[in-house]
């Protein structure tokens, strides 16, 4: 998934900057100097994927390059998603920025308001690319007004991960789903009264937050979860955000539930060591998750839960990033990184960076592939994860809220979580408080914005 430090969105003259400098296409000399008519077409393409992920992508790059003699793709490692998400912003105007550019799905907003992108839709109807081949419930994320604004490319969801040998111990049925915010809360106050590891544990992200909104099938805001036109108000304060930080703050009260703060790698660690029994994380981390407990116990998965009187709707939103086209580059020179991004979509290509990242291809026949197949042995984990991305029905909910101060009102959401945690405020008064900043901070960048 991810993760995602977070930095502010509202940068209003930085936006103002964007919409006036990049309203249209440069002429076909687009770039700091003018293009070679020989030789293959150049594209630089920015991207987030550090660590072992950067290998990844550069394996990718390197297939593409070597599969024609008409493109040469540059890849550029920018740091975090908010790393890059300010290098851009900084390089808008001018010419020293990205032909495509990986951003993270809640910049979403802000790419489309900064007058500075293609719409991957021009690309898709111009070469009739069959967008049925893409898993429908990813592409919802990035389609708005029934445009696909950019093209996905690492995308995750959340899952329950449990301990199966901690609830054995603990007088529990591992192979028996646990669904709802109660049948969670029931086994990790079993897994604490036994004595062998904490309940469970929940990093403090607001990807959580909205994901359980969603599963409720709940807009995280208004107009449509901004959607139908731009969102106006923070919905975080509606009974569905009061149930989801209810229940957190009761598992905490009867001390089934360990609180480790914000950083994903000390769930993961707690629950390596087998110290706590149950956790939420992304799909993404799942191959690590499964690989460090070998040999000490099996992991079991399950579909994000939801409260018991959530009978019908709701599911997953999908997290991760996109690949977005910048248009202040020449046509020739987005057409040309147009080849790159459908490579990058093939079966074969979306195989290789499922089985080497555990982000879920993005192809629908990538399933298909004998490599995938084969993986899906290895982590059967993983059926779980793609199950509950195809039974969510798409809706508004599910698609995703949009809005173009979601990084900041992240980090806002995640303050009130810890306000409540450390017993500084009630759920009620948390959610109050955060939503109305976050509506404060809508409503000042809807003014920046030109539509």
């Amino acid at each position: 998934m991810r993760k995602k430090g977070v930095a502010s969105l509202m940068l209003a003259s930085v936006m103002a900057f964007a919409v006036a400098c990049n309203g249209g296409s440069a002429p076909e000399q687009g770039g700091a100097k003018a293009e070679s008519s020989t030789g293959p077409k150049k594209v630089v393409f920015w991207h987030a994927m550090g660590g072992a992920n950067t290998k990844v992508v550069d394996q990718m790059v390197a297939d593409f390059n070597g599969s024609q003699n008409k493109v040469k793709v540059e890849a550029i490692y920018q740091g975090t998603y908010d790393e890059l998400l300010n290098k851009l912003k900084t390089s808008m105007g001018s010419n020293e920025g990205p032909t495509v550019v990986q951003m993270y799905e809640i910049g979403s907003r802000f790419m489309i308001d900064s007058k500075a992108i293609t719409p991957m839709q021009k690309f898709i109807d111009a070469d009739k690319y069959d967008v049925s081949q893409l898993e429908p419930n990813i592409i919802g994320y990035y389609t708005i007004d029934n445009k696909l604004y950019s093209m996905p490319f690492n995308t995750s969801n959340p899952l329950l991960y449990f301990n199966k040998d901690i609830m054995k111990a603990s007088g529990l049925d591992p192979e028996k789903p646990m669904k709802t915010f109660e049948d969670v809360k029931q086994a990790a106050e079993a897994i604490a009264k036994s004595g062998k590891a904490n309940g469970i544990t929940i990093q403090i992200n607001g990807w959580f937050m909205e994901q359980l909104f969603a599963n409720q099938n709940a807009e995280y805001v208004n107009n449509g979860n901004g959607r139908k036109s731009l969102a106006t108000e923070s919905l975080l304060n509606t009974e569905p955000g009061l149930k989801v930080l209810t229940w957190w703050k009761s598992m905490l009260d009867s001390k089934a539930l360990i609180n480790l703060g914000r950083n994903a790698g000390d769930t993961r660690k707690a629950f390596a060591s087998g110290q706590v029994g149950i956790m939420l994380d992304t799909t993404a981390a799942l191959k690590g998750i499964v690989e460090d407990a070998s040999g000490k116990f099996e992991v079991g998965t399950g579909f994000l839960p939801k409260p018991a009187d959530v009978k019908e709707g709701g599911g997953i939103v999908v997290g991760g990033a996109s690949l977005w086209m910048m248009n202040n580059r020449s046509d020739s020179e987005q057409q040309s990184a147009w080849e790159f991004i459908k490579f990058l979509s093939s079966p074969k290509e979306q195989a290789y960076w499922h089985i080497s990242t555990g982000y879920f291809p993005v192809t629908v026949k990538a399933y298909d592939e004998q490599s995938v197949k084969d993986n899906m042995k290895k982590y059967p984990q993983f059926q779980t994860a793609v199950d509950q991305l195809h039974q969510t029905k798409l809706t508004l909910a599910t698609q995703g809220g949009v809005m173009g101060v979601f990084p900041e009102a992240r980090q806002l959401v995640e303050g009130a979580v810890e306000e409540v945690l450390n017993n500084k405020k009630t759920p009620k008064e948390a959610l109050d408080a955060t939503a109305k900043t976050i509506t404060s901070k809508i409503q000042q960048y809807n003014k920046t914005v030109k539509q």
